[in-house]
């Protein structure tokens, strides 16, 4: 279990990065702008783990699991992410995009909370949430055309041809698929061994193990100055996960809602949300020390659901 659990997590993370970097390059050798990489194929691809994951969870009867995959990769992808990211470095924050993203996150995490809180997602619930992430798209890329900002070439494109950028991309989805299986596999049976809900799990590490790709993708654009990239890699990674992650997993197989999420976890993933807003517009910069609170918050929610474990047991 153990074993099945770290090849997983080993496996989502180098299919993620392969995935990402191959439909870059496939996406840039077809002439699509850098823009429209990055607000689909990007935002798509470092979200793949979360959807095959919350999908196999789904279909093997731990909802657990599948929720708390969405629910704890945005507390995650917040707290524990963006407050490594701004430790090594300021985040800096585009106040025009965030006015966009922002206002598009607020809205996807009530959403969230309205689905939660009626105990089953259902088909009726998923279709207006992948409908929502579809205007989403259409209304940043038609933003940002009007705008008329500079296009960029893609950064760590791999600067290969077609057939090779095929290869990353086909290659990465094939390791993720296969990395969710071991995962939820191995998560849902220490789970069951150890007599820990499979909610808690799938809010710590399963969570953590899908949030991979946006940890390492974050960190590198904070050692390479470029906070701002690790700010929007992460508000658009939770606007995926919402409408897109639960949108899908909803409208394939309906599960129920555990009752601890819906009791408390999506509140704090909303208080979480809000956070970041406050950090945010605060000088539209996360410094250092707001990323340590950051951080700080995340160790103390894992160190509460560890107890909370315990004690159930």
């Amino acid at each position: 279990m153990i074993l099945s659990i770290g090849a997983g997590l080993v496996l989502l993370a180098l299919g993620g990065e392969g995935l990402v970097r191959g439909a870059v390059a496939l996406a840039a050798r077809l002439g699509m702008s850098p823009l429209l990489i990055g607000l689909t194929v990007v935002g798509f691809g470092t979200s793949t783990p979360e959807l095959f994951t919350s999908l196999r969870a789904a279909f093997a009867g731990a909802p657990g699991i599948a929720v708390g995959n969405v629910v704890g990769s945005n507390i995650a992808n917040i707290l524990l992410i963006l407050g490594v990211a701004a430790l090594i470095a300021p985040v800096m924050v585009s106040p025009s995009a965030f006015r966009r993203d922002g206002l598009s996150l607020g809205l996807a995490t009530l959403a969230a909370a309205i689905v939660v809180l009626i105990g089953v997602l259902t088909r009726g619930a998923g279709l207006p949430l992948l409908v929502g992430l579809a205007v989403y798209l259409f209304v940043a890329y038609r933003l940002e055309m009007r705008a008329g900002r500079p296009e960029a070439a893609p950064p760590d494109a791999p600067g290969a041809g077609l057939p090779v950028a095929l290869l990353y991309a086909v290659g990465g989805i094939a390791m993720t698929v296969l990395g969710a299986g071991l995962l939820v596999g191995g998560a849902t049976d220490l789970a069951r061994m150890w007599g820990v809900p499979d909610t808690v799990i799938g809010l710590t590490l399963v969570a953590i193990g899908t949030s991979l790709p946006e940890l390492v993708t974050s960190v590198i654009a904070a050692l390479r100055g470029q906070g701002d990239l690790a700010f929007g890699n992460v508000v658009g990674s939770n606007i995926y996960n919402i409408l897109g992650i639960l949108g899908a997993t909803a409208l394939v197989k309906p599960i129920p809602v555990p009752a601890q999420i819906a009791r408390v976890d999506i509140w704090i993933m909303a208080g979480a949300t809000l956070v970041l807003v406050a950090v945010a517009v605060t000088g539209w910069r996360i410094r250092r020390w707001e990323g340590g609170l950051l951080l700080a918050l995340y160790l103390g929610y894992v160190a509460w659901l560890g107890v909370g474990a315990i004690g159930g047991v």
